[in-house]
């Protein structure tokens, strides 16, 4: 255990000097504040466009900070050879894949989390209305999405390198997030051998969906129930720790060559 968190560590300082955490909270405080100083449709008011345009973002920047930064682990140890060493620590295979995935999942949750309170102050100062009730649980169930993320992008780096594990990790999540909650209405109209297809991909991949609430924290509506909230998580860490270990059945045999430039 101490091994996986030394190797977590090792990726917090490795993004804090890559420095993308900071053009990222640049990006998202200048684009609200400007959103704050705008007058849309003479209602300065009115926060649900501020809400809604900082929760996009939030998602968008801790989308790209968990693609971009667990496809690299991996592919970037072997290029460098430092998979070597490494590896002679002894660590094992299944402690460097947790370790990688712990260091990706916590860093971008903890920049997720300042995005989060950055939107509540700016909200704030704008006389605007929030629970932190449902703040609170918007984040974890973000958070839990994060996780999930990262681990499949670790997965796709097992095979692939850093581009193409990105590549496919991205696109595959992009097309969880808007393409299965319609699987039910196009399997309702669809038949034969289409429909079963179909009815795969929606039971094969993770319905990612379920961990936003950003329209309830828009829209001010009520807290999601206990019971709904724990279920949520509940698959959320299943589905990680599931993707967990599939990439570590496709290291566990993994050959390295020396010549890997």
């Amino acid at each position: 255990m101490i091994r996986v968190l030394i190797i977590a560590q090792i990726v917090w300082r490795e993004t804090i000097r890559r420095k993308d955490l900071y053009v990222l909270f640049i990006l998202l405080l200048s684009f609200l504040l400007v959103l704050m100083t705008l007058n849309i449709f003479g209602l300065r008011s009115m926060t649900g466009y501020i809400k809604e345009t900082g929760l996009l973002m939030a998602w968008i920047f801790a989308w790209i900070l968990a693609v971009g930064g667990g496809a690299r682990q991996l592919p970037q140890e072997e290029r460098n050879g430092t998979i070597f060493p490494l590896l002679a620590k002894p660590v094992k295979r299944s402690e460097l894949i947790i370790g990688k995935w712990l260091g990706v999942w916590g860093v971008t949750g903890a920049a997720t989390a300042c995005f989060y309170i950055i939107l509540a102050v700016i909200v704030a100062a704008r006389a605007g209305r929030f629970s932190p009730v449902l703040m609170l649980e918007a984040w974890m169930l973000h958070f839990c999405f994060i996780g999930i993320l990262s681990a499949f992008v670790i997965l796709f780096s097992t095979r692939m390198n850093s581009d193409a594990a990105a590549t496919a990790a991205a696109v595959l999540s992009v097309a969880s997030f808007l393409f299965l909650p319609q699987i039910p209405h196009l399997a309702g109209i669809a038949s034969g051998w289409r429909r079963e297809v179909l009815l795969v991909v929606y039971y094969a991949l993770p319905h990612l969906e379920l961990f936003d609430l950003r329209q309830r924290v828009i829209h001010n509506w009520d807290p999601v129930g206990p019971a709904s909230f724990l279920m949520i998580v509940l698959y959320g860490l299943l589905t990680a720790a599931v993707f967990i270990l599939l990439a570590w059945l496709a290291y566990r045999r993994k050959k390295f060559s020396r010549d890997v430039i």
